[in-house]
């Protein structure tokens, strides 16, 4: 018997931006629908948790394997919504995220599993990212938007076709 491939019981993946460094957050007339209710998400979330210490995720999924069978007895959820960190950006205490089941290969699967995992979730995604700060990540994140601001600004506010 060959080994299997190494699949974790719990895959995260997101896409994430400190809200700190949104230098604007009005709707441009011309937004594609998408980018609109992008925008409109990110407005509500400041709204709600303010800028400091506040990051938005997004384009988030997290995966559940209950077997070692890659074609069956998984559950992804997506998500995507604000995650508070403490004063010293070092730990999440706590998050607001809309979870919602992506797709399952569990015929097993009942309606409480589904609200149980959902909130699982929740707590998934918070401990992955205290492992986003610990590896770096995230102060490689603000670095990037920092340099990215800078040479926005050096161009007179345009910098490339996101103006």
């Amino acid at each position: 018997m060959s080994e299997p491939a190494f699949r974790p019981a719990v895959a995260i993946t997101f896409d994430c931006t400190p809200l700190r460094s949104v230098p604007r957050l009005d709707i441009p007339l011309d937004a594609s629908p998408v980018y609109r209710a992008r925008l409109e998400r990110m407005q509500q979330a400041v709204a709600q948790h303010g800028l400091r210490n506040t990051y938005y995720l997004m384009n988030g999924s997290c995966t559940f394997s209950f077997t070692n069978d890659p074609a069956a007895g998984w559950v992804r959820y997506s998500f995507q919504g604000t995650l508070i960190t403490d004063d010293a950006d070092l730990r999440t205490i706590g998050s607001d995220l809309t979870v919602v089941l992506d797709r399952e290969t569990c015929d097993w699967l009942t309606q409480p599993a589904v609200d149980w995992l959902a909130n699982s979730v929740r707590r998934a995604v918070e401990i992955e990212f205290n492992r986003f700060i610990a590896a770096g990540d995230l102060s490689r994140a603000l670095e990037r938007l920092a340099r990215e601001q800078a040479a926005s600004d050096a161009a007179g506010g345009f910098l490339g076709m996101n103006l």
